[in-house]
């Protein structure tokens, strides 16, 4: 049986998280999260967090058993853009610069190792 876990609204780039969630994919979850706590990213410790709940999440499902007997993977981790907050930016003579600063939504899926 699996579970998710979601991220909304997250205040970074979604390609600079999609390179963040390519990694752990597919991993043991023992694995992937002693990957994320030294990676220098900074968007590793959400996803550590969002991993640690998602693996909370399968255990209330399984009536407790324990992850680390179940041999947990990341089955499925995905990013999608979210709402972008548009600023300006002065630029020469007059003019303005659009800056767009842009987030995202991550979820993950974790499930047994068939």
């Amino acid at each position: 049986m699996e579970a998710v876990a979601k991220l909304r609204n997250y205040p970074t780039s979604p390609r600079r998280m999609r390179l963040l969630a390519d990694e752990i994919r597919g991993l043991d979850v023992e694995k992937a999260l002693a990957f994320l706590e030294f990676h220098p990213q900074h968007s590793a410790l959400p996803v550590s967090k969002l991993l640690k709940s998602a693996i909370n999440n399968w255990e209330q499902k399984n009536n407790g058993q324990s992850a680390a007997d179940a041999s947990l993977i990341v089955k499925t981790i995905f990013v999608d853009g979210a709402r972008s907050v548009k600023r300006l930016r002065p630029a020469p003579q007059g003019r303005a610069y659009r800056i767009r600063k842009r987030s995202n939504h991550v979820t993950i899926i974790v499930d047994t190792k068939n």
